[in-house]
């Protein structure tokens, strides 16, 4: 089978998956790709440059895209030779959720609503609609009827069911196993636990809340060290600064790094991955932390849950008002937690676990 993929936004998370499946499909896979750069300018202007591209492209037996697509629009551009070949969108992740803060203005309120309606018409113009974890399915399905009802008249609310009778689950793949090659053959832990932030720099991530009780923490006099992998943007949470500067004698890494094999090194040193996110679809590089044995604590919201065993789930996820608790002790506990496996939880989410699980989806169109 003949398919076309296109990710306007060839970037991160984004550009692995849409090379990960080129690479692990029985199919012949063809990307489209643009670069992944201005977000909200893909959502809205992609369709348009897509459309004219296909148009003078072999004829695929389906088109496979992600949520960054305007699906409609795009459909409404195709010569009508092309109009029915089936149109399959991967949703990331939606703006329809999305956490916002009181300091965000009025114009990016509006932009992001816009980009909400486009995530909504695109789920329906689709043929098929996969969502990369339950959680998110269930996410986008309860707030469409309200994201709805923001409007004067005419909204059709009901059509949040038409959506979900044609959607699925198809969980992010990753390329985890180019991993293993940097696994240490003897590891040697740090004398004091070694706490890991490999999250995205952002409010929606909710980096207050893992500073605030690092600090606490070590205002109580208990010893750890701290590596933050990420990059500084415009948008940069304040609490960032405040904890690099408050927690400097903790700190052993501390911004972006070079190649794979420095962040697997950090991956692999690590003890302890607090995730506090308010924000999250899937979570990629909690993954990749896990599968690297960094031992998760998670809230009990968003998609974590389906991270963890269910037997586990008392040990490792927690209720917001107890997570200092819990974290301090997993940073006094580190010797027992070296010796846990938590690889054998996140290796269902490789190429080649998966596969074949995207080639059933299109086959099956």
């Amino acid at each position: 089978m003949d398919i076309l993929l296109i990710e306007p936004f060839y970037a991160g998370y984004h550009k692995q998956w849409a090379d990960g499946y080129k690479q692990h499909s029985e199919h012949d896979v063809e990307l489209l790709t643009m670069p992944g750069a201005h977000a909200d300018w893909r959502m809205h202007g992609a369709a348009v440059h897509c459309a004219k591209e296909v148009s003078s492209m072999n004829v695929p037996d389906i088109i496979v895209c992600s949520n960054m697509l305007d699906v409609a629009t795009f459909k409404g551009l195709l010569p009508e030779e092309l109009c029915n070949i089936p149109i399959v969108v991967y949703f990331h992740e939606n703006h329809l959720p999305y956490p916002w803060t009181k300091t965000e203005n009025e114009m990016q309120y509006i932009r992001d609503n816009e980009c909400a309606f486009i995530n909504y018409t695109t789920a329906l113009a689709a043929d098929k609609v996969c969502f990369n974890s339950v959680y998110h399915r269930k996410s986008f399905l309860e707030h469409l009827p309200e994201f709805l009802n923001l409007f004067p008249d005419y909204n059709e609310p009901e059509n949040a069911k038409v959506i979900e009778d044609k959607s699925t689950v198809l969980p992010m793949a990753l390329d985890l196993k180019r991993l293993d090659s940097y696994q240490p053959e003897k590891p040697e832990p740090m004398p004091r636990a070694l706490v890991l932030w490999n999250n995205k720099w952002e409010h929606d991530k909710n980096p207050e809340a893992f500073f605030d009780a690092l600090i606490t923490i070590a205002t109580h006099g208990i010893d750890f060290k701290l590596a933050v992998i990420g990059e500084e943007t415009p948008h940069t949470p304040p609490v960032f600064a405040k904890a690099k500067e408050v927690l400097a004698d903790k700190i052993v890494h501390w911004g972006s790094v070079a190649c794979d094999a420095e962040y697997a090194h950090w991956l692999y040193l690590a003890d302890i991955l607090p995730v506090t996110s308010y924000h999250d679809f899937f979570a990629e590089p909690i993954v990749e932390a896990m599968y690297c044995n960094a031992i998760p604590m998670m809230p009990e919201r968003l998609v974590f849950a389906e991270h963890i065993p269910e037997s586990m789930k008392y040990t490792f996820m927690y209720s917001d008002d107890e997570f200092v608790t819990k974290l301090q002790k997993r940073i006094m506990d580190v010797k027992m937690l070296r010796v846990m496996d938590t690889r054998q939880w996140v290796e269902k989410y490789d190429w080649s676990k998966l596969a074949h699980q995207y080639d059933n989806v299109l086959t099956a169109m």
